[in-house]
């Protein structure tokens, strides 16, 4: 063989060993995406109608949480916001409307003491999805049946399924369980 062609061969396997390479990084980090964001990864590609501009997408969430600090309650604010919760849940007979919106109101103020931004609905959905993902898609229903309700557009139904959501997200935010104490909490 001659030199210039061994040259082309060893070209041409260098550039398709990188493609497999690359290939295969482009296929782990997708792995990687799509198990840390779950149904998130699939809401965001079809979003953004490009699987690759949906995780920029998702990899920029991930550098901006990095970004922030954000920390776990004290056990003296966790107690607190615990009970605020179980008096927003017992309004809920007597007041739905009103319980909805102060759940969204307290999910929150947690939101903003554990350090994440809530200067917007879906930049809130967004930083937390990096965190929460199996709960943001929750959240994000919790969030669309409450301006559902502000337009009266909400049954008591529909709201007692946005308290549900809430208080999932609102749990794991806290770092409780839903079933705190041995027994499960149920909307009535």
């Amino acid at each position: 063989m001659s030199s210039t062609v061994l040259v082309v061969v060893v070209v041409i396997l260098i550039v398709v060993v990188a493609a497999i390479v690359l290939f295969a990084m482009q296929a782990q980090r997708r792995r990687q995406l799509q198990e840390r964001f779950g149904p998130e990864y699939q809401r965001t590609v079809t979003e953004t109608g490009d699987t690759r501009k949906a995780e920029r997408v998702l990899g920029d969430r991930v550098k901006h949480r990095q970004e922030l600090d954000i920390q776990e309650l004290d056990p003296a604010a966790r107690t607190r916001y615990a009970e605020s919760w179980r008096v927003i849940q017992t309004r809920f007979v007597d007041d739905p409307r009103g319980a909805v919106r102060e759940a969204d109101v307290l999910v929150t103020s947690v939101m903003r003491d554990r350090g994440y931004p809530t200067d917007g609905f879906e930049q809130q959905a967004e930083v937390v999805s990096v965190d929460h993902a199996p709960l943001v898609d929750n959240y994000r229903n919790a969030h669309r049946i409450s301006t559902a309700d502000a337009a009266g557009n909400a049954s008591t139904d529909d709201l007692r399924q946005a308290m549900v959501h809430y208080r999932a997200l609102f749990n794991d935010l806290l770092g409780q369980s839903a079933t705190q104490g041995g027994r499960r909490e149920e909307m009535k």
